[in-house]
């Protein structure tokens, strides 16, 4: 009897959970010039982004249940040590337990390599690091609010905190492109993290969720005013794909088309 109570419940959670394969919400983006942190000696700073489409919040743990249950391969315990480290979804962020709060938080201890899975079942994939930093450049009214040193330091003081408790929910204000949750929610994936930087020394050590700025002088770095951004590259580039950490999570992005959203 017990265990026809506890496999009705899971039933009925699940059924509140986002049907996986549903048209998740994006936005597009204009891309353009953009003066990006990392510089590039054949730029000189400034990068072309192409438009693009970018899911409005990242993925959540509720979705991210939803896409192990229909690839069984992607569950922990079951998914292969060359795409996934034993931290993987350690803090049972894709558990059939979760409730409705717990599934609206985003989704972490996710490897590179399941965000990408995930994103493909999309139509899409990991945004890069310059689309992610063009989206993340915007506050609530502008598209580039970086020269606002108040916003920098709103931004900069959640990224000081440490990652010690569950993210909350997504769903938070959205800023100027309609993108919701880009800062004090979650730290992201981008699908080119490994190459931010170049210095082989950055990736030393066992633990991603310690910062490594060791390697943080091996590329010129623009804006330097810009902590918080640099705080994520150089995160980013202590990563291996296959790591996953209880701060990180994802969300996905599209090249733009006529049918983008």
């Amino acid at each position: 009897m017990h265990a026809a109570i506890v496999e009705l419940s899971c039933a009925v959670l699940l059924a509140a959970l986002p049907a996986f394969g549903a048209a998740a919400d994006y936005v597009d983006v204009k891309g353009g010039a953009f003066a990006s942190v990392i510089a590039n000696d054949a730029s000189g700073g400034v990068s072309k982004v192409a438009d693009f489409s970018i899911r409005v919040t990242p993925v959540t743990r509720g979705e991210f249940l939803a896409f192990v249950n229909a690839h069984p391969q992607w569950q922990r315990g079951k998914v292969s040590a060359v795409f996934a480290d034993g931290a993987y979804l350690s803090d049972g962020s894709a558990a059939n337990t979760l409730s409705p709060q717990d599934a609206a938080r985003p989704v972490t201890h996710v490897s590179w390599f399941a965000a990408e899975a995930f994103c493909e079942t999309e139509n899409a994939r990991l945004p890069t690091w310059n689309e992610w930093e063009l989206v993340a450049a915007a506050d609530s009214t502008r598209i580039d609010a970086r020269a606002d040193a108040q916003w920098r330091s709103r931004i900069l003081s959640w990224y000081a905190r440490p990652a010690n408790e569950a993210p909350p929910p997504v769903g938070g204000p959205a800023n100027a492109y309609g993108v919701r949750d880009v800062h004090g929610v979650v730290w992201e994936w981008v699908d080119d993290f490994n190459a931010l930087l170049v210095d082989s020394d950055s990736r030393a050590g066992s633990d991603p969720d310690k910062l490594k700025f060791c390697g943080a002088g091996a590329i010129n770095l623009q804006q330097r005013e810009s902590y918080a951004i640099l705080m994520r590259v150089a995160l980013l580039s202590s990563l291996k794909a296959t790591d996953s950490t209880g701060s990180l999570g994802f969300r996905c992005a599209r090249p733009h088309t006529k049918e983008s959203r």
